[in-house]
């Protein structure tokens, strides 16, 4: 269930945010939706991979092997120097009043549960610095989500999606296959024209895009990650 309502000094003031990065409050998911200025940052821990569902293309930041699975997540919280935004960013979000993008809650979120934590605003008016650091990062997704279909027009423009497959084979034999996604094609990245690059480049697609390419390295990491898991199970 979510509640979401625009936040309000007032109403709100007294709204503690438990950040404890953790299972119960919310953390334990196998991807996280991201945008392609975000993949700098990601590419150093998570595999980039894309979402794809007739024309419409969700890049996302892939944390575990498999449904509910985050393996970056443990009992002493998120093991990774950077959480991705879609995450860090809960339980806010941007929402509208009008014609104007404002600040909103999710009442419902398990962030609020426990009533403890980071407050909002300060005794005397204006804003903590936890609350600083949420607007921040709702500037960033707003922004960056607002310029996510050109990006995504450009690769289907370009035929640059391929469907991708990961078969593991686990130390005890099981094997355990990752589907449904798409990655980058490099081949197809390789035989574009000249031109095509140049146009890629000059609309700022072209970083993100050997970002991408790029974060398929932490695919080893994801996958010593499964294997302890199970070998202390």
């Amino acid at each position: 269930m979510t509640r979401h309502v625009q936040l309000d000094p007032v109403a709100h003031r007294d709204l503690r945010i438990d950040t404890t990065r953790s299972a119960a409050s919310g953390d334990a998911v196998m991807v996280a939706p991201t945008f392609p200025d975000e993949f700098r940052e990601l590419h150093a821990h998570y595999p980039v991979l894309f979402h794809v569902d007739g024309d419409r293309v969700q890049p996302l930041a892939l944390l575990g092997l498999q449904h509910g699975q985050n393996l970056f997540l443990d009992a002493d919280g998120w093991q990774a120097h950077y959480v991705p935004l879609a995450i860090e960013r809960g339980p806010f979000l941007i929402g509208n009043a009008g014609d104007r993008p404002m600040v909103h809650v999710d009442l419902d979120h398990p962030r609020l549960r426990s009533g403890t934590g980071e407050a909002l605003f300060l005794a005397h008016g204006g804003f903590t610095p936890y609350f600083q650091r949420v607007q921040s990062v709702l500037q960033r997704l707003h922004d960056g989500i607002a310029r996510t279909p050109a990006f995504v027009d450009a690769l289907q423009a370009h035929a640059l999606l391929e469907p991708f497959t990961l078969d593991i084979t686990l130390d005890d034999g099981r094997t355990h296959r990752l589907s449904g996604f798409h990655i980058i094609d490099e081949t197809r990245l390789r035989t574009l024209a000249p031109e095509a690059i140049g146009a890629l480049h000059a609309a700022g697609h072209l970083e993100a895009i050997y970002m991408a390419i790029a974060s398929a390295s932490r695919f080893r990491d994801l996958i010593e990650r499964m294997r302890g898991r199970l070998a202390t199970a």
